[in-house]
Parts: structure tokens; C-alpha cells; sequence
């Protein structure tokens, strides 16, 4: 029996891995998604990798891109903004990934985006709503509406449908999401004539808010916006009624979990928030993929879902129309996106890489159930 020397051998096994993986990168294109897959705010991530996951397994089936699969790289930043940053770094510089997609939160986008455009790597947030996210660089988009937008929609709601003027208000002062939609909700509503009597804070995480909603229930609003995440909402919503608190609660696309009606139960019965999609929509696009996401998941897509699957679905359409997928050629077929027929709606990307787009109200309604289940109820639609 003749002996491999040892040095030989470890060659042998470095050039078949090397090999392997030429071959791999060779038929096999990489895009990058990073999200908070666990953490406070998990529902966010999982629903959005699932709508993108979709996306991507549809377009290998029907071929791929000239023959070559698609794969999707994730990595949770367990909802912490320098996790997103060394994701993305980690996607881009080990990975080799084209483009990415990601995150939800604004705070975490911001983080993040530098660094894409640092590398030229594309980069399209599903549901990032602070209009700083895509002033990063042009290699940042977003396929959601923005917070001038959605501030402009619940205080028009609140004036117009509700009739109610004396509003409170109670944001999240971590959140670049909650800091920014509380002003421009803010600013829409006294132009219209109504008045914020009241501005509480509270930071990610708490769990305790008595004190602020005392004091706020001492001012009697009409209404409270809270334009926060689903996890201290549900809390906050619990805790005011529980005060003895009846304004009625407002909020944006933040409330957006099937965790918000577990955690605030029967509290937020009433309720309306912005958000990006209804389940009620019965354009065909939305059916669909209501219908596809039920078979793959067993379960119903929330708008986070439906936000990720338009993402990816915009960028793999620019990917086919693309010169190459090159960071400038890719960038500029994603500009190019015009009347793209999305589940959240029809989206057009203007100028500034934000998303022309329309938005919804919701009513939360947990009648009819005593632990608090329920459902988001359409009421209208507002186009830009």
C-alpha cells in the first residue's frame, strides 16, 4: 500500500474545497437578508425572511436567473443595530452576496446602510419608514411608504374619520421609527387643526408605564398615538386600560404581530393603525400569495410577510433586467422600478429611492374572544 504524505493529503483536501466551492459560487447567485430573528421584535424578522424565502423559491422553479439558483444567505442581528452592521459586513466581505434585503426597523437600517453603500452592494429595506434610511447613499432603497406619509394618514384618520382634535402622544425616544413618526403625525395634526396636549417617552424594553399614562390621564385626551413596537404596545395598551384610561389608542405599521393581540388581549379592542397590506384585499396579487404562504408555512402572512415578498420580488425583477449584477447596473435596474403590482400594492420607485405607495388602516378587533384573540379589520385605503 503506497502513503499519501500528510502535507500532500491536506493539499489534496484544500484543493477539492476550493474546487467545490468555485463551483458553487459559480451556479449559485447569493443575496443577503439580515433581521432580528429573535429579540423583542423576532415576529418582524421571521415574517420578513419567510415573504422573501417565498419569493426566491418561486423564481428558482420557474428557472432561476440564465439557468443559475438563487440562494438566500440570513443572519439574525438579534434586533441590536451594530449586529446589523457586522451582518452586513460579514454578508458582503465572506458571503459575496449581490444585493440585500433588509432591515424592518429603521434604527437597524441605519446602521446598517453606510456600509452597503461603503461597498456598493444594493440594498432594499422591506418596511424602514424613517426617511433618513435612504438618504445613506444611492445604493439604498426601500419598497414601503415613509413616516411623513404615514404620520400625514393616522392624523387625517384621527381628525377626519374619528372626529376626535386633543390627542396624546407617547413614542419610543430609542427608536429612530417611533421618534420620527410621532413628529410627523405631530406636525399633520395641527395643521389640521388638532392639538397634542400631552408628549410621554419611554425607552425599548421597559415594561412598566404607569407613570407616563398616569400623567397622561390626567389631560383626558381624546386619543393616544403610540407609535411604537408591537411588544411595548401590547404592554401599554393593558396597562391604560387598567388605569381606567378610555381615550382611544392610535398607532403605525409598528403594531403589525400576531403577538400585538397576545399581548394587550381585549385592551386593544377598538384600536387603529397604519399598516402596509390587508388580508381583505381581494386583488388577485393578494390572494395568491395569502394562498402560497398558507401551503409553505401553515400559517397567515402578516404585512411584515407580504412587505419582504414585494422586496424580493422588485429586486429579482431588476436582477433580469440588469445589464450584470454589478453593484452600478444592478442599482440602476431597481431605480428603474415602476408600476411594479405588489401584494402591498402598486410601488414605484421615485428619485429619492423611496416608494410611491399607498397604505392602510386597521381596526383591531378581539370581539368575541376572552383571552383576546382577534383579528386586523380593514377601513380604508389612502393613496399618496
Amino acid at each position: 500500500m503506497k502513503f499519501i504524505p500528510f502535507s500532500l493529503f491536506l493539499l489534496m483536501i484544500f484543493s477539492l474545497l476550493s474546487f467545490s466551492c468555485t463551483k458553487k459560487s459559480a451556479d449559485t447567485i447569493v443575496i443577503g437578508n439580515y433581521g432580528s430573528l429573535t429579540g423583542s421584535e423576532a415576529t418582524f424578522g421571521l415574517s420578513t425572511r419567510d415573504g422573501i424565502q417565498l419569493a426566491i423559491d418561486e423564481f428558482n422553479s420557474a428557472g432561476g436567473l440564465n439557468g443559475k439558483k438563487l440562494e438566500l444567505k440570513v443572519y439574525d442581528n438579534q434586533g441590536k443595530p451594530e449586529e446589523a452592521r457586522l451582518s452586513v459586513e460579514k454578508l458582503i466581505n465572506v458571503d459575496k452576496v449581490v444585493a440585500l434585503l433588509g432591515e424592518v426597523a429603521s434604527t437597524r437600517s441605519l446602521a446598517a446602510a453606510p456600509v452597503a453603500q461603503q461597498y456598493k452592494v444594493p440594498m432594499i429595506t422591506p418596511s424602514s419608514t424613517n426617511p433618513e434610511v435612504t438618504k445613506k447613499g444611492n445604493f439604498i432603497f426601500r419598497t414601503c411608504f415613509i413616516d411623513p406619509f404615514q404620520g400625514q394618514v393616522m392624523a387625517k384618520f384621527a381628525v377626519n374619520s374619528l372626529k376626535l382634535k386633543r390627542g396624546a402622544i407617547l413614542r419610543d425616544n430609542k427608536s429612530d421609527y417611533s421618534m420620527g413618526l410621532a413628529d410627523y403625525f405631530t406636525k399633520t395634526l395641527t395643521e389640521l387643526g388638532g392639538t397634542v396636549i400631552a408628549d410621554e417617552k419611554y425607552a425599548s424594553g421597559d415594561s412598566d408605564f404607569k407613570a407616563q399614562l398616569t400623567s397622561l390621564r390626567e389631560k383626558h385626551p381624546d386619543f393616544i398615538f403610540i407609535p411604537g413596537y408591537y411588544t411595548e404596545v401590547g404592554l401599554i395598551a393593558r396597562q391604560a386600560r387598567e388605569l381606567g384610561i378610555s381615550s382611544m389608542l392610535l398607532g403605525g405599521d409598528g403594531w403589525d404581530s400576531p403577538k400585538l393581540i397576545e399581548i394587550g388581549g381585549t385592551a386593544l379592542d377598538g384600536s387603529y393603525f397604519s399598516n402596509h397590506y390587508t388580508a381583505e384585499d381581494k386583488r388577485p396579487e393578494v390572494q395568491e400569495f395569502i394562498t402560497k404562504f398558507k401551503n409553505k408555512y401553515n400559517v397567515a402572512p402578516d404585512g411584515l410577510a407580504a412587505a419582504g415578498y414585494d422586496a424580493a420580488q422588485i429586486l429579482l425583477a431588476a436582477m433580469k433586467r440588469a445589464k450584470s449584477l454589478e453593484g452600478d447596473d444592478l442599482r440602476l435596474a431597481i431605480a428603474a422600478t415602476t408600476n411594479h403590482p405588489g401584494v402591498t400594492g402598486m410601488i414605484t420607485i421615485n428619485s429619492e429611492r423611496d416608494a410611491v405607495k399607498s397604505a392602510v388602516v386597521l381596526r383591531v378587533s378581539t370581539a368575541g374572544s376572552a383571552t383576546g384573540g382577534g383579528e386586523f379589520k380593514f377601513v380604508e385605503s389612502v393613496h399618496p
